[in-house]
């Protein structure tokens, strides 16, 4: 039966890609965004449903609709957004949880958190399970996003205990494709704009942290999978892709497939960035029946042509002096 759904960041990078899905579902959908670092350009297509519904509306104010259940994925989610205003996206985590928990709660539906990897910090312990605490820096430059995201996760079980709401909860580890914010300081996106333009891959560190990369749509297939299981279901689930590469090879990969005559550079590592980031999807296979199928070549090939199909049409707003400088941050929600 179709259901009518929220999507909070519903215009960012996994939202756009949640929406359609959910509309491909039979589902009517209402997306709703600030616009902070979402687009309507990534929703743009979905405009002429009938069955789409865009709003532009800041989570951490109270939200009034009816609906049948509720993904939370609303806060920038790359270093180089969410330290622009650190107070704010603390905000957007913590208020924008307990307003779409109290929403949740008055309307008695299901409510799934997109959390995050960066509860782990920069883990010691690999690869990691969710039983894994953390090894965190709460007074870093990265708190405001990894600490916000923690509250949210605490908010959640909380509301789960005290209220009884059904809720879901999944840690997003590195996740990549087309609507990528092109100047958002992630390693994908850097790596494919810099080297379409044939300029210098800029590699932060030596290049031999790892990351483990999960194609977009894989992701999805994972929250709605999160989503349909029964109420005893809360997680937190790590959500990722568990085969891991070196930020170097990574980097070597890009410069094949584009064909591109670029240099690797290599500069000061970030504060706190994790040296190794690499899920133990042992629950969502067992829970959820889901592993990720789009091996990395797939998919960088896919990512690759949104980005080069991009800079031809707005090649003059992507200019390597407006790319950030920051190092190869944790691919995030995208949100």
């Amino acid at each position: 039966m179709a259901k009518r759904i929220l999507v909070t960041g519903g215009a960012g990078f996994i939202g756009s890609h949640l929406c359609d899905r959910l509309l491909r579902g039979g589902n009517d959908v209402l997306c709703v965004d600030n616009f902070l670092t979402g687009s309507q350009a990534n929703v743009e297509h979905l405009l002429d449903s009938r069955h789409f519904e865009i709003m532009e509306h800041d989570v951490t104010s109270p939200l009034r609709v009816e609906v049948d259940q509720i993904y939370n994925l609303a806060c920038p989610a790359s270093p180089v957004h969410y330290q622009a205003d650190p107070v704010r996206t603390t905000k957007t985590s913590v208020m924008g949880a307990i307003n779409m928990l109290d929403l949740a709660r008055r309307l008695d539906v299901p409510i799934l958190q997109a959390s995050t990897s960066e509860v782990y910090g920069d883990p010691e312990v690999h690869p990691q399970p969710e039983s894994y605490l953390g090894n965190v820096n709460t007074i870093g430059p990265r708190a405001c996003y990894d600490e916000g995201k923690r509250c949210a996760e605490a908010l959640f079980f909380d509301y789960h205990r005290q209220h009884q709401l059904q809720i879901k909860v999944i840690r997003i580890f590195n996740t990549y494709g087309p609507n990528m914010h092109p100047d958002d300081g992630r390693v994908v996106s850097n790596f494919i704009v810099q080297a379409l333009r044939g300029e210098d891959i800029t590699i932060y560190g030596d290049g031999s942290q790892t990351r483990s990369f999960c194609y977009v749509d894989d992701l999805v297939k994972a929250m709605v999978a999160m989503m349909d299981t029964d109420g005893s279901v809360t997680g937190p689930i790590n959500i990722g892709n568990p085969d891991e590469i070196t930020v170097n090879q990574l980097a070597e990969l890009v410069i094949e497939m584009t064909n591109s005559n670029s240099r690797l550079v290599h500069k000061a590592l970030p504060v706190d960035d994790p040296r190794q980031r690499r899920p133990d999807i042992t629950q969502a296979r067992q829970v959820l029946g889901w592993e990720p199928s789009v091996q990395l070549r797939a998919g960088l090939a896919r990512t690759v042509r949104y980005f080069d199909a991009l800079l031809q049409v707005n090649g003059a707003n992507l200019a390597q002096d407006n790319l950030p400088e920051q190092g190869p941050f944790t691919v995030e929600t995208g949100f």
